[in-house]
């Protein structure tokens, strides 16, 4: 089969194109996929920087969509449109899948469309709800709103909550699609100081919420942005790892609680319990159109340094996808 393999020549990271890759076996409670679409995500430029390969696969790739072709699943029969997340793989012809992680894929959605859910709306229905323990009245900042995350993120708070959603972008078409899927308060952050707006906009009081992909040039700010008793949820480090000096009374006064993590290295368990509770609470939101994905550009599979550029200069509105031509 064909797939993207990464490996090391002196230290460097190597994408090379196979077209002799083995096609994966299925083991018991496992998918095989006719891969048609794979979606590229920070996790795997992440993966190419440090070596720390998903479940150590060579090849990248950690959300699909496709069709069943091998199963032992009532759910997932052979023939089944499905998408979902993979420990790796993705950027090929054929992957596994574990039946757990696994969501049908309605007809009214391509293929492309499908590929363009998994990963970004786990994420951000974990980061939302099960972290963030987000409060139908409350109010939360969605920094890069127009990022894959971002924009699942504020069509789930739209949709499940009454939050008021506040989010920070760099342009003003950015800010033009986040306030089309639901946002309230628009903050170009290249014009103005988005904590000194979300204190003008919140009478002093602050966000109950933060969902930041930034961190490091961002404590600051978002300390001063938050509320008593908010949730300040970090999910990347964009803007670096390491705060020099944090003042640990201002988490004390505020009683602010601080959550981090990374979808990908959890457990299949976990990703299971969590594809269980969205596909539930998100199938008819989704089959009426209430929640979309937001495809901004597709790529061949030969493409995929292109697609990665496209990701590493954020140029991208919503996903960028990989379309597996056969």
């Amino acid at each position: 089969m064909k797939a993207i393999e990464l490996s090391y020549k002196d230290s460097q990271p190597v994408l090379e194109l196979k077209k002799d890759a083995l096609i994966p076996k299925r083991k018991s409670h496992q998918l095989l996929i006719k891969v048609e679409a794979a979606a590229i995500n920070r996790t795997d430029l992440v993966a190419i920087e440090t070596g720390k390969l998903p479940k150590g696969n060579p090849i990248l790739g950690v959300e699909v969509s496709g069709k069943v072709i091998e199963s032992d699943s009532d759910l997932f029969p052979c023939g089944s449109r499905v998408m979902g997340l993979v420990n790796g793989g993705g950027y090929a012809e054929y992957a596994v899948m574990n039946s757990g992680n696994a969501m049908l894929l309605s007809d009214q959605l391509t293929y492309e469309e499908g590929a363009a859910i998994p990963e970004v709306f786990l994420t951000a229905y974990q980061t939302l709800f099960w972290l963030g323990e987000l409060g139908p009245n409350e109010s939360i900042l969605i920094h890069a709103g127009a990022s894959g995350v971002g924009t699942a993120a504020i069509q789930l708070v739209k949709q499940l909550t009454t939050a008021k959603i506040f989010v920070t972008a760099s342009t003003s078409d950015k800010l033009e699609l986040c306030y089309s899927l639901g946002a309230d308060v628009l903050i170009n952050y290249h014009e103005e100081s988005f904590s000194k707006r979300i204190l003008e906009e919140t009478k002093g009081q602050g966000v109950n919420v933060i969902l930041d992909f930034i961190g490091a040039s961002y404590w600051e700010k978002n300390l001063s942005s938050i509320a008593y008793d908010g949730r300040l949820i970090l999910i990347g480090i964009l803007g670096g790892a390491i705060v020099e000096e944090i003042n640990l009374m201002e988490l004390l006064e505020k009683r602010i609680t601080i959550k981090g993590t990374l979808l990908t290295p959890r457990s299949d368990a976990y990703k299971a319990e969590l594809t269980k509770e969205f596909s539930i609470k998100t199938k008819k939101l989704f089959d009426k159109h209430y929640l979309k994905p937001v495809v901004d550009k597709i790529f061949s599979l030969e493409e995929v340094e292109k697609a990665h550029q496209y990701m590493r200069h954020n140029q991208n509105k919503g996903k960028i996808i990989l379309k597996i031509d056969k």
